[in-house]
């Protein structure tokens, strides 16, 4: 029988001009099948067809047909035909077992026996085969990944490493003095201080919960003590931490908490906690069950001589899992109220320190008129104030600029929902 090929022409293109060639020449009920199994002493043959069907025929004598050759079927009679006829299509998986001269493969999701004769073919191992012929290589010593997962190398962690700001102290902070001098006493004095309380034993603190209302300067204030203490400060935004790649949310958090134990003092600072450690539950997403599971399991794991502080901020403290609000992981809670009017009167002098000003702005009657507000809603009045200045072409905020700021913000705050 003669064959012919194509050029540019793939193996199987060509396996089908050569099985049309065998039904020209044998007739159109010829098949080709490859042998599945032999039994009854070789007269009994398993097949696979090229259609993707199987089935089994009964032959007259032993052919020494052998699992994976590859045979001519017409009627009730079998012929060798030639191995190329019927290419074998490789499939590259992961061993998971090793039985001697089997072995059990992960092959797309799917685990496989197939034969395995290779001396250095192990565990986790990713080899390449055939169905018919088993195992034929060792690629890797290490396991391929069903998914191309993005990797979370030191790039992603240097991307949640906030650089320090040379220029940002508590000076920067207006208002909420009780605030501040406890979140000083929980964070900073433990970070600066970590040798003398653990020479007097102390239990160190873990974790510190900020609650509050959107923009009363939990972050902020977050950022201002690890400036004070000198730490590295990691911020983690809650939504962005999850991943739709199975293991890789949990990887970060890993990969974070290591990096963070390794320096002199740190910070880690969660924001949005609730969105991304909420109540477990049978309702619960798949994911935040395995994050709050990590994070449970990495604040357990702090050995004493890491210094590191872990702080989460939310304005949903009750949604919060109650594991990780017991003692050793965020027992202690700083609460942030909105601003009294004293507070409004420092939030708007400090945040006018930092603009090129006239010295005749009513503080006092804006701090009046703003109850309720939160510290950056205020401050938002200097953006407002800024444009005024700057649309009339003068390079100072004054008093009329200041009046109208206030005026844009309320009347953006009145179209705010409830």
């Amino acid at each position: 029988m003669s064959t012919w090929r194509v050029a540019n022409e793939g193996p199987w293109d060509w396996a089908a001009r050569i099985v049309s060639r065998v039904e020209m020449e044998t007739g159109p009920r010829a098949d080709l099948a490859r042998v599945t199994l032999v039994g009854d002493e070789g007269r009994l043959v398993y097949l696979d067809y090229r259609n993707g069907q199987s089935g089994n025929i009964h032959v007259d004598v032993d052919l020494g047909l052998a699992v994976g050759d590859v045979v001519v079927v017409r009627e009730s009679s079998i012929e060798h035909a030639p191995n190329e006829l019927w290419p074998e299509e490789q499939w590259v998986g992961v061993v998971r077992l090793c039985l001697g001269d089997q072995c059990v493969v992960n092959i797309n999701g799917n685990n496989r026996l197939t034969k395995c004769t290779l001396i250095e073919c192990a565990v986790d191992n990713t080899v390449a085969g055939t169905i018919a012929r088993g195992v034929e290589a060792v690629l890797d010593e290490k396991p391929v990944r069903l998914l191309d997962l993005p990797g979370i190398d030191e790039t992603v962690i240097e991307g949640s490493r906030v650089p320090r700001s040379g220029d940002l102290s508590f000076d920067d902070f207006g208002g909420l003095r009780q605030v501040v001098e406890r979140a000083y006493e929980l964070i900073e004095l433990p970070l600066k201080h970590h040798e003398a309380l653990k020479r007097i034993g102390a239990r160190p603190i873990k974790g510190v919960l900020f609650t509050g209302d959107p923009g009363t300067g939990k972050t902020m204030l977050a950022k201002i003590i690890a400036n004070e203490a000198s730490a590295a400060f990691y911020e983690i935004s809650g939504p962005e931490v999850f991943s739709k790649w199975y293991g890789a949310s949990e990887e970060l958090l890993r990969k974070i908490f290591t990096d963070a134990a390794k320096r002199d003092r740190s910070i880690i600072f969660f924001d949005e906690l609730d969105s991304v450690a909420a109540q477990r539950d049978n309702e619960g997403h798949e994911v935040s069950k395995r994050v709050v599971a990590q994070l449970l399991t990495l604040m357990d794991g702090f050995n004493r001589g890491d210094n590191v502080v872990v702080i989460a901020a939310t304005n949903r403290p009750d949604d919060i899992d109650v594991a990780l609000r017991r003692p050793g992981r965020f027992d202690w809670e700083i609460e942030f109220p909105l601003p009294s009017p004293s507070d409004r009167v420092e939030i708007l002098r400090t945040s006018a320190g930092r603009l090129a000003t006239t010295t005749d702005l009513p503080h006092e009657r804006i701090a009046r008129m703003t109850e309720g507000w939160s510290a950056a809603m205020l401050t938002a009045i200097w953006s407002e104030a800024a444009l005024l200045a700057v649309a009339d072409e003068r390079d100072r905020i004054n008093r009329e600029d200041y009046v109208g700021g206030y005026e844009r913000v309320a009347q953006q705050r009145q179209r705010l929902p409830v």
